[in-house]
Formats: structure tokens, C-alpha cells, sequence
């Protein structure tokens, strides 16, 4: 038994791990985790027996501390396996967590946040670790029944709207020229810079170009005319579609031609043999107007958990102390949270 460290070089061994689990998404790829900005992503790996379980982080600095924390990517990631988490004996899933609070420990990591797959049962592993938070609900269609039943569940007036929009004169097509790489990265910034976004929510050009190099990854974009009025960024993998980043065009936002773009979605998702398309949830996990919009679509919900546990309470405590931060908010670490402007 023994636990190793897969570097961001290690592309192959990297692919490999997470090719043989039983189930995975796009968000475990070495890929996926090639375009990151925020850390330096590895994947942890303990093995014993002819059982491997592999969780993909990124390792990140605190300031003037000579400490590190770990995080996961933007999306649903968390520990894989080659097997189901329910059919690992209890005894091989207790020294995961031993080996992994050793490497913890002696690499300095203070904390750890993951946001966890609802599609993956993680949870029999890392609730012996401790620090499962629930996010809320989160959002999805069953693909498999006709889309007429699925057309349906929508709530009656979005089913309306919809139906209003198929009948303009859009034309929705799969994007892959430079030009529409650009105008769609114009229109999501100016979309973010709209709802005050924060920094991590802004992408260039090279970001959108990299991603959909993937052949499990798309933009598909509408028009009028021959203006790009919405798109979506959207992924498939194990089953699942997902809208993974998305933009409407200012002057077209209260046309709404996103609830057209999402009904698309899901067909292009039966096209391409996925079982599910998960919309996800609200920001924060709260039920706001994002969840509304969503659940307007379909009435199944998944539980969104996160993962945070602090491996040393002492010096996470003097962290925030450090740096004044004694707010009651709902935010983790808390010693980085954005005002503090730490990197």
C-alpha cells in the first residue's frame, strides 16, 4: 500500500488513472486541468491491492506563510476509483485517509476545498475525512425519456417561451473558427463584467480555443442574422452533458434566447447518447433567480455537497487572525476570502 503524486507532466499516467475508474467527468482530465491558472494541479493516488482511488487537486501557496492549501477546479470533480466507493472494503477506504492526512501533514496543506460530483457517490470515502457541507440542490434532465415527456416538466410558461422562440429566424450551429471564438469571448466577458463577477469567472480567447479541442467539448452558438446573440460552452462525458459556461448578448438578454439554447442542448445531448444534462444549481448554492431558471426546466434534483476540512484548526485560525478577517460569512478558506486580497 502506498500513495503517490501524478504531476501536471505526467499527462499519460494522469489520463491513464482516470480512464480505468468506473466513473468519471470532465473535470478530472488532465486536460481540463491543463488549463488552470489558479494552482498547480497533481493527482493523488493511493493503491493497495489491485484497487486505486486518485483525487485531483491543485496545490496552492499562502502568502508570506511557507503553507500551502488545496483546492479542486471550477466544477464537479473529487476522488475516483476503479471501483465503486460502496464495494471498497472499509479497511483499504480508512487507509486512504491515512496516507492522505500524512501527505497533508508533511506538505504543509492547512485545509482542503473540493466541490464534489452529485453523479459520483464520494461520499462513502470523505465522510471519514470529515467537512462535508451541503451546497444546496442542484439541477437535472433525464435524457432518456422522450423529449416530448421532458418538454412537458417545463414550467408553462418557459414551455411557452420556448416554443415562441423556435420560431424566429435563429440559426443555432457549432462554433470552431477563431472569429466566433472571439466574439464569443467578448460577449461571455462583457457578461460577466454585467453581474460583477469575480476575477476567476473571466476567460480568454486561448482559454475557449484550448477547451473545445477536446472532442467531448463544444461552443454551439446562435444567430440572428449574423449576430452572435447566445452561447454555451458545453461538455460530454460519462453520460452527462453539461452547460459549462454560457453568454447572452446584452441587447438580447430580455429576449431570453437562453432558454431556447438550453431545450437545444438537450437534444444534442440525446444526439450524442448522454443519459443526463445537468443544468446545475444557483450561485452559492442558493435557490435564487439562477435555481429558478433552471428548475423551470425539470423538477429532479441532486444534492450538491462540498468539501472542507481543516487538517490543522491552530494554525488556520492564526491565518485568519492574521489577516483581520473575523467575518461570520459563509466562505472558505475564510483567510482568502476577496476582500482580503489575497492571492
Amino acid at each position: 500500500m502506498a500513495y503517490r503524486l501524478i504531476n501536471f507532466q505526467q499527462s499519460e499516467e494522469w489520463t491513464a488513472y482516470v480512464h480505468n475508474s468506473v466513473n468519471y467527468d470532465f473535470y478530472h482530465t488532465w486536460h481540463y486541468h491543463s488549463l488552470e491558472k489558479n494552482g498547480d494541479p497533481f493527482l493523488f493516488v493511493y493503491e493497495e491491492s489491485d484497487v486505486f482511488i486518485a483525487l485531483p487537486l491543485l496545490k496552492r501557496e499562502i502568502e508570506n506563510s511557507g503553507l500551502y492549501d488545496l483546492t479542486s477546479v471550477y466544477g464537479y470533480s473529487g476522488p475516483i476509483s476503479n471501483r465503486k466507493f460502496a464495494d471498497i472494503s472499509d479497511q483499504i477506504l480508512e487507509n486512504f485517509k491515512y496516507f492522505f492526512l500524512n501527505f497533508m501533514n508533511t506538505g504543509r496543506y492547512i485545509c482542503v476545498f473540493c466541490r464534489l460530483n452529485p453523479f459520483i457517490d464520494q461520499k462513502v470515502l470523505i465522510e471519514k475525512i470529515g467537512g462535508i457541507s451541503n451546497n444546496g440542490k442542484t439541477v437535472y434532465m433525464d435524457l432518456s425519456i422522450s423529449i416530448e415527456e421532458q418538454r412537458t416538466g417545463y414550467e408553462k410558461r418557459m414551455g411557452r417561451q420556448i416554443r415562441h422562440l423556435r420560431k424566429m429566424p435563429y440559426i443555432i450551429k457549432e462554433a470552431k473558427t477563431g472569429d466566433e471564438i472571439s466574439l464569443f469571448t467578448a460577449m461571455y466577458n462583457e457578461n460577466m463584467h454585467r453581474l460583477k463577477a469575480e476575477k476567476s469567472y473571466f476567460f480568454n480567447e486561448d482559454y475557449f480555443a484550448a477547451i473545445i479541442k477536446e472532442d467531448s467539448c463544444k461552443l454551439v452558438v446562435m444567430y440572428d442574422g449574423i449576430k452572435m446573440i447566445c452561447g454555451a460552452i458545453i461538455m460530454c462525458c460519462g453520460g452527462i452533458i453539461r452547460n459549462h459556461l454560457s453568454a447572452t448578448a446584452v441587447d438580447y438578454v430580455n429576449q431570453s434566447p437562453s432558454k431556447l439554447l438550453t431545450d437545444e442542448i438537450s437534444i444534442i445531448g440525446r444526439q450524442l447518447g448522454m443519459k443526463y444534462f445537468h443544468l446545475g444549481g444557483g450561485l452559492g448554492g442558493r435557490e435564487d433567480s439562477l435555481f429558478k431558471f433552471k428548475s423551470s426546466f425539470s423538477n429532479l434534483f441532486l444534492e450538491d455537497s462540498t468539501w472542507k476540512f481543516v487538517s490543522d484548526t491552530v494554525v488556520y485560525n492564526d491565518l485568519i487572525k492574521e489577516r483581520k478577517n473575523d467575518l461570520n460569512i459563509n466562505y472558505f478558506p475564510l483567510y482568502r476570502y476577496p476582500e482580503m486580497d489575497i492571492k
